[in-house]
């Protein structure tokens, strides 16, 4: 049976030592037994150049051990301290805007830093030498939320150098890049590798140039992240390493940089990310205090396949950020609805952010699971209650689910490039698309393009413009059903239309062709003919050329379906509604059996237990005849509901 495990996030060097004991106490009273500790520390570990100051870190790691506590050990690179940064002043990160990102808060390095990974690697070395086989020390975090705060990309000389070498190791010959990027438009050919620019200019630089920029970027990312892995592998052969990704973040390819980890973790800030969604005023005034309902459950299935079938949560919200431009107070009960919910999707922890709130510094109106007194927070409680049901179950492993929803960071960087549609992204149809499955009580896979689709009914391509015939031939191979939405196909891995235009590969398995696109402004609603006042396409309707008549029409006589070969092509951005309803024929025509949802239930199942999470404002009523393990029937706001499946 799977083993849960609760945690918290604490700073030992930001209260006094006499206290460090009875916080390690209060901790294990909780309920909780893993502790993060260390990641934000490097300038007490080493206040001067080479003068390091362990024994403080020594002691808090035998407080909370003598508490029975174990500890996840973070790695401090990503708070450099002022002195280095004195001492080797390129290491700063520099915006697309030119100007040098200083010192004075947090993240402020460059990942083509050469001297900078120099001294990172020193610091993470000594770390992990030195607790590396400490018994308390089970696991450890690489540095902290990488790339956040736009520093994925970095504008410097280093970083350009290093592209310039990163573009001859993939090209080879400038006469190649030339005809990959097109730069005979505009006359932007090269003459050499170092003649190559940052993708900073006039107006829009060409998209290719920009991909070939992401793409950099993103292996800086995993090339620092690997080595971070390495050198802390080398002296902790036995623990288990992680990183804590974000929330809505598509800077880099996780994928890649997961593989270096054991476990994939992840931040998880339902209130703060609300806030800053791309939804309507009506959403967020009903789920304010709550979340989205498929916003947190949407980042745990993607971090279980970064981590391939392994994660935790590292930073559960346990009340009010500071970060959103508006900030509310959870909901009661809230923050056991967001870890049971974490662990009903498979994870191996969940952690909360922070033990104590802080009373300096910018952080000040960051919630913790205490007060900046010492008094207990809101969360207190709600962690108590659970960590006492956890004890009183045992849970399985999670199982495949039967639909898979392939998910491409690429994908986003595409939408990111030319968007053509303001607020048309690939991280939003692939939330509308996993909402669309969870609405109709189907449990969700999340995969990488590369991913075995074997044991799949039914594979969600939300938006895949480079879509990949080696993709479609393994969903094929499966036997599962697909369903495809717009901007399938329509670039190839260079950036370019493909021969016989969009949607590229997908047209062996449906026969259209896109000759054009209308961007729809923001409000412009095209309804369904036949259809409620609810389905409706916006932002993006593609205009398609096919043999095949047009399962869905718009009103005004434009087709928004075409059935191809097991599957269904969505030539149109559609209302969630509408989305819902496509997943469900495509669900059933695979042989699933779907249920559709009450606003604001879900339903996740793991091991031979269904949960139930009820994010709306009303009481719902469960499936009838379960002998419930946890809560009730009807099952109120803000509680959850366990039963045997």
């Amino acid at each position: 049976m799977a083993h849960v495990r609760l945690g918290v996030c604490y700073y030992p060097e930001h209260w006094p030592r006499e206290r460090w004991a009875q916080d390690a106490a209060g901790m294990a009273a909780l309920g909780l037994s893993l502790v993060r500790i260390g990641e934000f520390a490097w300038s007490r570990l080493e206040p001067k150049p080479g003068r390091f100051d362990w024994a403080w870190l020594d002691d808090a790691v035998e407080t909370l051990a003598a508490a029975g506590l174990e500890i996840i050990m973070g790695t401090p690179t990503a708070c450099p301290p002022h002195w280095l940064v004195a001492r080797d002043p390129d290491m700063l990160p520099v915006g697309a805007d030119g100007q040098v990102r200083g010192f004075g808060s947090r993240r402020h390095y460059s990942f083509s830093s050469l001297g900078y990974r120099e001294a990172a690697r020193d610091i993470t070395a000594r770390m992990a030498e030195r607790y590396g086989k400490h018994a308390a020390v089970v696991g450890w975090q690489t540095d902290n939320e990488f790339g956040c705060h736009d520093t994925t990309e970095c504008f410097s000389s280093a970083a350009l150098t290093a592209f310039q070498t990163w573009c001859e190791a993939r090209y080879n010959t400038i006469d190649a890049l030339n005809a990959a990027w097109g730069n005979v438009f505009w006359s932007q050919e090269y003459e050499a590798f170092n003649a190559i620019g940052l993708p900073v200019a006039v107006t829009e630089t060409n998209p290719a140039h920009c991909m070939a920029w992401r793409r950099f970027s993103s292996d800086q990312v995993r090339d620092f992240s690997a080595d971070m892995a390495a050198t802390v592998r080398k002296h902790a052969p036995e623990a288990w390493l992680t990183h804590n990704f974000m929330g809505n973040f598509t800077d880099f390819d996780h994928f890649d940089v997961g593989a270096d980890y054991d476990v994939a973790s992840w931040d998880s800030y339902p209130l703060g990310f609300l806030d800053l969604a791309d939804l309507d005023d009506a959403m967020k005034a009903r789920y304010r205090r709550r979340g989205h309902p498929d916003w947190a459950a949407f980042h745990h299935d993607l971090y279980r396949a970064v981590g391939r079938g392994r994660f935790g949560v590292m930073e559960q919200q346990p009340g009010p950020v500071n970060w959103a431009p508006h900030n509310a107070q959870p909901a009661a009960g809230m923050a056991r609805l967001w870890g049971w919910e974490a662990i009903a999707h498979g994870a191996e922890f969940v952690s909360w952010f922070r033990w104590r709130q802080l009373h300096v510094a910018q952080e000040q109106f960051h919630a913790g699971v205490l007060h900046a007194d010492a008094t207990l927070a809101p969360a207190h409680g709600d962690i108590e209650r659970l960590a006492r049901e956890l004890a009183e179950l045992e849970l399985g492993d999670t199982r495949p689910a039967r639909v898979a929803l392939v998910f491409d960071y690429e994908a986003c960087w595409v939408t990111d490039i030319q968007p053509q549609s303001a607020g048309f992204a690939a991280l939003t149809l692939a939330l509308e698309w996993y909402s669309a499955a969870r609405l109709n009580g189907l449990d969700v896979d999340i995969v990488s393009p590369d991913a075995a689709l074997n044991g799949y009914g039914l594979v969600l391509l939300p938006c895949l413009p480079m879509l990949e015939h080696a993709l479609l031939d393994r969903i094929t191979a499966s036997g599962a059903r697909w369903l495809a939405g717009p901007r399938a196909g329509s670039r190839t891995n260079e950036f370019a239309i493909p021969d016989g235009l969009a949607p590229g590969a997908l047209r062996t398995l449906v026969d259209l062709r896109i000759t054009g696109v209308d961007a729809l402004r923001r409000g412009v609603h095209l309804g369904i003919d036949g259809g409620d006042d609810d389905d409706y396409v916006h932002h993006w309707i593609e205009a398609v050329e096919s043999s095949t008549e047009p399962g869905l029409v718009t009103r005004d006589g434009r087709g928004v379906t075409f059935d191809g070969d097991a599957g269904t092509y969505v030539a149109a951005r559609c209302s969630r509604p509408l989305i819902a309803r496509l997943v469900a024929e495509a669900a059933q025509a695979a042989g699933l059996e779907t249920r559709p949802m009450p606003a604001g239930l879900r339903t996740r199942r793991r091991g031979d237990h269904m949960f139930a999470v009820n994010y709306g404002n009303t009481a719902q009523r469960l499936p009838e005849g379960v002998r419930l393990l946890l809560g009730q029937s009807p099952l109120p706001p803000g509680e959850v509901a366990l039963w045997e499946a």
